[in-house]
Formats: C-alpha cells, structure tokens, sequence
C-alpha cells in the first residue's frame, strides 16, 4: 500500500500503548460477570469480586496478543466466497443498528420491518464491494427474542456472503451459531471456514458486561471471528479529548482481547472502534463527525502496532437523507479508514449516525467504496504506466484517444462509476436528468427483482426451520433461566 495515513506519530503511539497499561494495571475494568472475573483470576488478574474489578498486568496482555491470528479468513454461506481479514485487504459491510428506513419507492421515513432486513440481505448480495451483511436493520415488527434467528434463517435463504450479529447473551448466540453450523454443514466445517462475525459491544467507560462476554465466548467455541468495539463517545462516556479518548478505549479493547485469548487460545480477533465525538450542544452522538476519522486512524495505528486486525466504521453521517451533508461526512470518515490500513469497514447504506437506512445509498455506497480503494491503490510507475514509447509517437500532434496503449489500460488505471453523473448537461437532461442517487435507487430495484434465492438441501432445510420454529415457540422463562452462570455450560460438547 502506497498511501497511509497516520494521525500519531511513533511516540504518541508509545505514550497511549503505555498509558492504557498503567490504566488497566491501576483502574482496571469493571466485569460483572463471575465467569469472567474466574478467567481473570487464574490467569494471574487481581480481581475484586465485591467491586466486580479486574485489573490485569501488561504481560497477560502481551501474552493474548502472542495468541490471536494476524489474519484469518472469513467465508461466504456456501465457502466458495473467501475473505481476506488482515494484512492488505479491505473488506467492507453494512451495520446492524438501523430501526427506521427511507423506504425504496416512497421515500417514506418509516419503522424497519423483516421485509427490510431481508431486501438488505439481498441487496448486499448484489453489491460489488460490500462483502458482508450484519443483520443491517431492526425489524420492529417481529418479536425481539426471535430477531436473531430471523435473521440467520433469512441470511442461509438469500445470501452467498458472510453474516455478522452482535453477541446477545448465551442462549441467543449459541441459538446463532447452532443455526449457522446447520445452514453450513455443521460445526467443524464451520470452524474450518468461518461465516460469522460477531460483534462484541464494550461498554465505555471501562466496562465488561455479562450478556455480550456470554456471546463472544460462544462465538470463540465455535471458531468465528470477533470484533471488540467500544463506541467511546468524547465528552460523554469518554475524555472529552481525542488521545484521553483513544487511553480508555485501547484499554477496552485489549481487556477484551485478553479475555478472548484466555477463554480460547487463537480465537480470531478484531481491534474495533464505533468511537467518536458528542454532539455538546444536545449531548447527543456525532458519528459522522470529522473526528470519527481521526479516532479510526489513530485506532488503526494502534492496532497494527498490536499486530491484530482492524474493524471501524466508514462513511457515517449524521445526515438525514442523501444529500450534500451525507455525501461529505461520508468520504470524511471512510477515506480515514481505507487510507489508514482498517481491514473491514462498515456502516454502508446508514443516514442519521447509523441509525436510518437506506436501500439507494447502500448500492451508492458501493460505488464510494470502489472509488476509496482506487485511492488507497495509489500510482503505479513502471515500463507499462509511463508510456513512453506513446509519448514518443504521439508527440504534440495528434492525441491519445485511439492509442494502444489507452485501450489496453484505462480499464486497470480509470475507476469508472456505475452511478455517478458524468456526461455533458445537455446528454444528461436528455436522458432523464437523474441523479447518481437516482441510479443507485433504479439499480436496487434490478438486484432486488433479480435475486435468486439459495436452493438449501431438503434436509438442511427442514433442520433449519424446525430450529427456527423452536425459537419462535421458546418460553421467556427458557431465556431468563440461562442469564443465570451456574445454568451455563461453555464445554465444547454442551455447545
């Protein structure tokens, strides 16, 4: 990679690295989660079960970073699609918050339904550069405790890509992974090739809680990679400047990342950041700041200095429809991410600082994360990119346009949108005077009549939808009951 941006230089690095460690070495975290605190404790961790504190010495964390993959891959639902997670790749997703929807024909702000989430899933199907659907909207008109099978049901039907979900407490989650393994073939090809990614909510500040550890050690059972992410909100829940911000959320993370490694020696892990700055007039989030790109930097600097690979957000706004503000928020803080070496970006689609979709935008954002890649590729010079035996021949008297040499490299050199408009006004007018937005929404509506559906083995089927059925069917007091440690069983024959 030729272009990298960096916001620290190597001693700010140092500084907050060592600032973190002080901090989790005298502050320590809150887990107030027993299991959890037990790892700790036989790991060598001074724990405080009255204050439900942990505070970990720095060579338990150097010894989990030593155990976590540099990189790993993650699979599509038939494991013919494979991913790159780590190293010089770059993978992006859409985001899983969204409760309200611009709806596709009316424009109408309105609740997301299952039908949304199941056109998201295959509107990501049909995208070029998106490679990863995480469940990218909230139905409301389904019950909360049958939302996540849902959703893996809806992914094994509609997509050949990978799923992600957040860590939603022990039933719940190993509801997920149980679904997958039956979707997949069951769980050891599921280990082989992992499909899921699961996205660990660290509370700020400083906290470890119960229903999202439950998940991520599930997860981690099961082989499937998982993103630590706090969302540090500077002036709220986080120091109101950028590097006290980026102190506790390292210290978050890499807590996390300890646990992870102490639960399952190798689980494949993500550095994440959701983090940014409030909105101090109102106290509200600010995702599409200017800063949520400073913080994704910096983050990504700490994160290859850890070795561990990087998931953030890109492209958030806090616009509330696709305008002029969502188009410049959106490069803000998805070229930040790309240009700094973040290995899997979401938020695709998102208005509203992730909390409304958009079927048109998403299509949109695809073609925006084609053109940040063209960035982060750079200039390329050698025999071929200098061209100078045209130069030569063309001279000053004739032009270029019928060389060669253009016809064999434009393709590889110019990227070329889909969507944005890039002809003459008149051509334009002629045409309908669409806008590139207007494109993107016309080129939803192909891949959303176009889509073809996964053909499941019978009998894959009839085990999957009896699974499902059974979680529609599941008593509350079920769900209550495993919220309870002494219920729980994390062996690997129980899961």
């Amino acid at each position: 990679m030729k272009t990298m941006y960096q916001v620290l230089d190597t001693d700010d690095v140092e500084r907050i690295h060592n600032a973190s460690m002080e901090i989790l070495e005298t502050v320590g975290i809150k887990v107030d989660y027993s299991v959890a605190r037990d790892l700790f404790r036989k790991a060598g961790a001074e724990v405080d079960d009255q204050a439900q504190s942990v505070r970990i010495p720095e060579k338990l964390i150097q010894w989990a970073l030593e155990q976590a993959p540099r990189q790993f891959k993650l699979f599509g639902s038939d494991g013919k699609l494979e991913m790159q997670i780590g190293g010089e790749a770059v993978q992006f997703a859409a985001l899983g918050t969204p409760t309200a929807v611009l709806d596709l024909e009316t424009g109408e702000h309105r609740p997301s339904s299952m039908a949304d989430l199941l056109n998201h899933i295959k509107l990501i199907d049909g995208c070029e550069n998106i490679h990863c659907s995480q469940m990218d909207v909230w139905p409301n008109d389904i019950p909360m405790t049958t939302i996540h099978s849902e959703a893996i049901a809806a992914w094994a039907h509609n997509s050949r890509k990978s799923f992600g979900l957040g860590c939603y407490g022990y039933l719940p989650t190993l509801d997920m992974m149980r679904m997958i393994a039956i979707a997949v073939g069951g769980k050891e090809d599921l280990r082989k090739r992992p499909r899921f990614f699961g996205i660990c909510s660290t509370v700020s500040p400083l906290q470890m809680t119960q229903i999202q550890v439950e998940g991520m050690m599930i997860c981690a059972e099961y082989g499937q990679p998982v993103t630590l992410a706090p969302e540090g909100i500077a002036g709220t829940t986080a120091p109101v400047t950028l590097a006290g911000l980026l102190i506790q959320e390292n210290a978050n993370i890499l807590a996390h990342i300890t646990l992870a490694q102490l639960f399952r020696p190798g689980t494949p892990v993500l550095y994440g950041t959701v983090s940014t700055i409030a909105n101090m007039r109102l106290g509200t989030v600010a995702l599409g700041a200017v800063e949520t790109g400073l913080i994704t930097a910096a983050s990504a600097q700490l994160a290859h200095r850890y070795g561990i690979p990087i998931r953030s957000v890109g492209g958030t706004t806090e616009a509330k429809t696709g305008d002029l503000q969502a188009g410049a928020e959106r490069m803000a803080t998805l070229l930040p991410a790309v240009l700094s070496g973040v290995h899997y970006i979401t938020c695709a689609g998102t208005l509203d600082s992730s909390m409304l979709e958009s079927d048109a935008l998403l299509v949109m954002d695809d073609e925006l994360a084609g053109m940040a890649l063209r960035v982060k590729r750079g200039i390329e010079v050698n025999e071929t990119t200098m061209a100078m035996d045209t130069i030569r021949k063309v001279g000053f008297s004739s032009n270029y346009i019928t060389e060669k040499h253009t016809m064999q490299n434009f393709r590889k050199e110019h990227y070329i949108p889909r969507f944005m408009v890039r002809q003459p006004y008149e051509s334009w007018v002629t045409e309908g005077g669409k806008s590139a937005l207007d494109n993107a929404r016309e080129k939803a509506r192909e891949i959303l009549a176009n889509h073809q559906p996964r053909e499941l083995d019978p009998a894959i089927e009839k085990e999957l939808e009896a699974y499902r059925k059974m979680v529609a069917e599941r008593p509350m007091e079920e769900l209550y009951k495993y919220e309870a440690p002494e219920t729980q069983d994390f062996r690997s024959e129980a899961l």
